[in-house]
């Protein structure tokens, strides 16, 4: 059935101007972007293959080129147009976490964060690093793959902050397995970056944990 059969109240478009965007579905907010669907299917359906296929909005935003334009109805104008409006939710959120502390607008970083990280297939390890009022003043991935003690540096760490006369940092890396938990080794790693980071006095503001929409902070449960 297309969207213009269903009852009024329940298309996308007409829910959102009565109850605002917050009350869409993920499926929904996607339904709106993609405007049709497919032979046999509503905007809506092909909204929903899509996150079956890769899991996540966050999942879609990861997704190749080829991947995306895999699936009917999603050819190489809906790829561009789904780039740039990650990019530009990525942008807005960068430009709120420049302009205000960051500790008075968390949700910020979570969101952006989830944004960046979310749908990576392999594991990144990221620094926001901050000015003395707390506004993220450069951000940038330094390690990739496994990352351990043994694999992620303090002394190019350092170098960064430096670089950037950072006065705090907040750490970030992703769990592709999709589990949030911070492990172990993810607890010792933060405990070595703090300790040598306090050496030229500055501060570990907070370490998160992202995996996929979920974002866990070391802050916010005691570990830092």
């Amino acid at each position: 059935m297309a969207i213009t059969d269903w009852p009024v109240n329940e298309r996308p478009r007409e829910k959102l101007l009565a109850k605002g965007v917050q009350a869409l579905s993920d499926a929904e907010l996607l339904a709106i972007f993609l405007r049709v669907g497919v032979s046999g299917e509503s905007a809506v359906d092909l909204a929903r293959d899509l996150l079956n296929t890769f899991g996540s909005l966050g999942g879609i935003q990861a997704a190749s080129r080829e991947g995306l334009t895999a699936i009917r109805g999603i050819g190489d104008s809906k790829f561009v147009q789904l780039q740039a409006i990650f990019e530009m939710a990525r942008r807005a959120l960068t430009e709120e976490m420049q302009q205000r502390d960051v500790l008075t607008s968390p949700q910020s970083v979570r969101d952006y964060l989830r944004l960046k990280l979310g749908g990576l297939s392999r594991e990144v390890f990221m620094v926001l690093f901050l000015d003395a009022q707390n506004r993220v003043v450069a951000q940038e991935e330094l390690f990739a793959g496994t990352l351990t003690q043994t694999s992620v540096f303090p002394r190019e760490v350092i170098k960064r902050a430096l670089h950037h006369n950072a006065a705090a940092v907040i750490f970030a890396h992703n769990h592709p397995s999709g589990v949030a938990e911070p492990s172990r080794a993810d607890e010792q790693l933060t405990t070595a970056l703090k300790l040598a980071l306090a050496m030229i006095d500055i501060r570990v503001l907070d370490h998160f944990v992202i995996a996929g929409n979920l974002a866990e902070s070391f802050a916010e449960r005691g570990l830092l």
